[in-house]
């Protein structure tokens, strides 16, 4: 699994809890009660919230109109968050227009008949494949395997093994390479980079935290540019694109 390190908001990625289970919601975590006999002067048994109690009505009411969008004839599985976000594998979608905007940019960069890689990006990678008349051509490198339903475009990835790629993904063979790295740690980018650096013919587009700056410049050389992405749920930490080359972002 991907190692420590501050997350870009407030999950990490790891495995799920197990045990009776948890659902973290809203930043409150719910462990169900076991079954046991209340007493009126039992002082122990756990006791719910107001405000827990309403984080997780939100949260199943969320879940319900997710389910009924999927089961919808107008279902398209390549909206943002058809797939829903996993705050344990720091997973936080872009808002529309921002990965409109990130992928009307990657479309430009790569030009007729490009080749674009979504490195831990898969918001930018859905609304490419909204897009998918226009000639291009894009795959999805991603740690999170329920994304293999897009098929042979998807490519399993982990940061901590940058270079454990397939044989018949070739170094330097994509145009421009879009990438948001899990964590906002130095380790975390610095592995990313050699992934960036192996994918792209020379075109970088990274998202990442401002305090990564520093950073992203010396591993990649790239600036930062005036353009700020939004994500769907507001992020605690300022975040920004960066490239190396002239882009439409600023």
């Amino acid at each position: 699994m991907p190692g420590p390190g501050p997350p870009r908001g407030v999950g990490r990625r790891r495995a799920a809890p197990g045990g009776l289970g948890e659902a973290r919601v809203r930043g409150v975590v719910w462990r169900p009660l076991t079954s046991r006999k209340m007493d009126d002067d039992d002082d122990d048994i756990p006791q719910l919230s107001s405000h827990t109690l309403a984080a997780l009505q939100e949260f199943y009411l969320e879940q319900q109109q997710r389910e009924g969008m999927k089961t919808s004839q107008g279902f398209n599985q390549y909206s943002i968050g058809s797939i829903e976000e996993d705050w344990q594998l720091s997973q936080f979608w872009y808002s529309d227009e921002t990965a409109s905007r990130l992928a009307d940019e990657a479309v430009v960069a790569a030009g007729k008949g490009g080749r674009i890689a979504c490195v831990s990006a898969p918001s930018v990678y859905q609304k490419l494949k909204e897009q998918d008349g226009k000639d291009f051509s894009v795959c999805i490198l991603e740690y999170d395997r329920r994304f293999s339903v897009y098929g042979e475009e998807f490519i399993f990835y982990d940061y901590n093994h940058p270079l454990n790629l397939p044989e018949n993904l070739l170094p330097h063979s994509f145009d421009i390479v879009i990438a948001d790295p899990p964590y906002l740690s130095e380790e975390c980018l610095q592995k990313t980079a050699e992934t960036i650096k192996y994918l792209t013919k020379g075109k970088i587009l990274l998202c990442t935290g401002a305090i990564m700056e520093e950073q992203a410049a010396k591993n990649l050389g790239v600036k930062i540019c005036k353009f700020i992405p939004k994500h769907a749920r507001n992020l605690a930490n300022e975040f920004r694109c960066y490239v190396n080359y002239a882009s439409g972002l600023d």
